[in-house]
């Protein structure tokens, strides 16, 4: 086992499902956990782990730890649609392994309770979702990781890819509405009514930050991966907004560090700094991509390259312990009630830095068992 392996086996360790340790922002607030996507994101690099390792303890943890919130007839404990959320459907995704894997109905049953969520979500006029109710006709650039990947697992198990369409207009919708132009990435939110406090002329939020673009990227490939092949339109489409991003986002590595930051667009500005969750996300990106043939071959060792960036500066230890450190611990637009959210490059340098939460971890050991991949696959790299 190595030593990245060590860490993860002491995280789950002291983890509990009522409790887990990668879920900081609970742990502050000194709240019991609940269904959420920050554990949707570990339960997904821990089967990524199972996958390409074959070690049956990583299934095992997920199993056990789903088991807690999945009741027998297919509710979720702190789950309620009514809050149409599209960060409740992101550990959605998971469900399908295990349900293949056990052979327990109940994670069927629990699939479509949040598909059902789908059915009914309200919508922007261009058929978006909004991100949650209590932020209407709001589009958010990281809910389009929480809520696609289920929905694409979804509409190809069961529906025969009837969905595939919906989705990707969903995705050329946000390459319409929130791409930036002049930087070449995206803004972080897009309110279509243009009501929001912090939405510009274009409904936009006013900058572009980090994270929210690693979801995007993070979404790009592996909705890509969940639809057939033989959708060609689906896929040229698709792949046609990777290859703008992929490119776009070349200039944003910062020479120093080898990472991206927490605002892309203000490398150096005082008090903003190389973050961890959107880094490893956009390393993610670039591996798998390169992987799957979405993006060339040429991006693999970039992001194997930013990958090791974050090792080299965030990864350290202390008393014995490994720590994952320079991971924002949330972000946001809003609400009215919470005008500090402004989508300001003050406000985004703003929210607190911590260690071991599964926003960055997650996406670090996804990273991590992309390079296993295509080690496996190419033995001399």
């Amino acid at each position: 086992m190595n030593q990245i392996e060590r860490y993860v086996e002491r995280i789950l360790a002291e983890s509990t499902p009522d409790r887990p340790l990668w879920n900081i922002e609970k742990i502050r607030q000194g709240k019991i956990n609940g269904w959420n996507y920050i554990d949707g994101c570990m339960m997904t690099a821990l089967l990524n782990l199972h996958a390409i390792t074959g070690e049956r303890r990583y299934y095992d943890f997920v199993e056990h730890f789903l088991d807690y919130y999945v009741f027998d007839d297919g509710s979720i404990r702190g789950y309620r649609e009514e809050e149409y959320n599209v960060d409740n459907i992101c550990e959605g995704r998971v469900l399908f392994d295990v349900w293949r894997h056990s052979g327990k109905e109940k994670y069927r049953l629990a699939i479509e309770t949040l598909h059902n969520q789908l059915l009914h979500h309200p919508r922007t006029p261009a058929g978006s979702f909004w991100h949650k109710a209590i932020y209407p006709n709001q589009v958010w650039l990281d809910g389009l990781y929480m809520a696609q990947v289920f929905y694409a697992r979804y509409t190809t198990a069961f529906e025969n890819g009837q969905a595939a369409e919906d989705i990707l207009r969903q995705f050329c919708t946000v390459r319409e509405k929130m791409f930036d132009s002049e930087t070449g990435l995206y803004r972080h939110g897009y309110d279509a009514s243009g009501k929001a406090f912090w939405a510009q002329a274009n409904g936009c939020s006013a900058n572009s930050w980090l994270r929210s673009l690693g979801w995007f990227c993070a979404a790009l490939v592996d909705v890509s991966e969940e639809i057939p092949a033989e959708n060609v339109h689906f896929h040229e489409k698709m792949t046609g907004i990777a290859k703008e991003l992929a490119k776009n986002l070349l200039p944003y590595i910062d020479r120093e560090s080898g990472m991206i930051f927490q605002v892309p667009t203000q490398i150096g500005r005082a008090g903003n700094y190389p973050e961890t969750s959107g880094s490893a996300m956009v390393a993610y990106f670039y591996c798998k991509g390169a992987r799957l043939g979405i993006l060339d071959a040429a991006y693999a060792p970039v992001g194997a390259q930013i990958f090791r960036s974050i090792c080299e500066r965030y990864l350290t230890e202390t008393d014995g312990k490994l720590n994952l450190g320079g991971i924002c611990l949330l972000a946001g637009l809003g609400p009215e009630s919470n005008r500090r959210r402004d989508g300001s490059f003050e406000y985004y340098i703003s929210e607190p830095v911590v260690e071991n939460d599964a926003k960055g971890l997650a996406p670090f050991l996804m990273c991590y068992t992309e390079l296993l991949q295509s080690k496996k696959e190419d033995p001399e790299q």
